[in-house]
């Protein structure tokens, strides 16, 4: 059975693709870029003999995670794992920002990702295997000024996938959160952070990030911080008043504006 990855055109969702193809396994890819997803599939299927199939859909649509399943479903796929991958963020004073493009965020980074579980969950606790990998960040452990909606996002698939962790793992249903750090892929063009330091000299690689995913969802750990400084700095959160964490990261977010 394929693994749905989302948001596979680009950035950490053509990495793991390109991992999955690479143990064998295949896919079922969906992104808004048809044409990228074509290209892709062309190189997996020459590489690596799997198969690909692709389905294009725009996540900030309410209604394609409902017409995605159930495009798959006519194709006769069933699905055995799924990485939601598909997201995006943006940099600047939520007054300014385009409303639509933040609620844009919402809609991505959480309503998609709960519809796709909500569709995919009852099959894999029947069938008692199967696994869900949300990609969370690390900025799910600090409220974010000047990336408000997106750090916001981001601890709402978190605290989102430990709930489901504990819920799914009686039914032998693996469910984790990966939360990279900063990473060389097209997100920081997109958000708006291409000339932060966290970019230009303290990104992770994608293939590392990527690694530490797939190993969290093989034995089922509930929350993965990729990379140990990442790891050490999440932790330190804890320890950090509320109003000193949000102005250290509004200070890093504000301070090229």
């Amino acid at each position: 059975m394929p693994t749905l990855i989302t948001g596979a055109s680009a950035g950490l969702g053509e990495h793991f693709a390109r991992a999955v193809a690479a143990e064998g396994k295949d896919l079922i890819l969906t992104a808004r870029r048809a044409d990228r997803l074509e290209t892709l599939a062309a190189d997996l299927r020459g590489k690596h003999g799997v198969q690909v199939h692709l389905f294009p859909a725009d996540l900030a649509d309410p209604a394609a995670p409902a017409r995605l399943i159930a495009d798959i479903t006519a194709a006769g796929l069933t699905i055995d794992d799924l990485v939601n991958n598909a997201g995006y963020g943006l940099r600047g004073d939520f007054a300014d920002l385009d409303a639509d493009a933040q609620l844009g965020i919402v809609d991505v980074n959480c309503r998609a990702l709960v519809a796709l579980s909500r569709a995919v969950l009852p099959g894999m606790i029947a069938r008692r295997s199967g696994g869900i990998l949300n990609i969370a960040s690390t900025a799910a452990f600090q409220p974010g000024p000047w990336m408000a909606v997106y750090y916001a996002s981001k601890a709402f698939v978190l605290s989102f996938s430990e709930a489901l962790h504990e819920e799914a793992k009686p039914h032998g249903v693996r469910v984790a959160a990966l939360c990279p750090g900063p990473t060389h892929t097209e997100f920081a063009g997109r958000a708006g952070m291409t000339d932060m330091a966290l970019f230009t000299k303290l990104a992770s690689g994608p293939e590392a990030v990527v690694r530490d995913g797939l190993a969290a969802l093989r034995r089922n750990q509930a929350v993965k911080i990729s990379g140990a400084m990442n790891a050490a700095l999440a932790e330190s959160i804890r320890l950090t008043p509320r109003a000193l964490a949000r102005r250290v990261a509004g200070a890093m977010q504000r301070a090229r504006r």
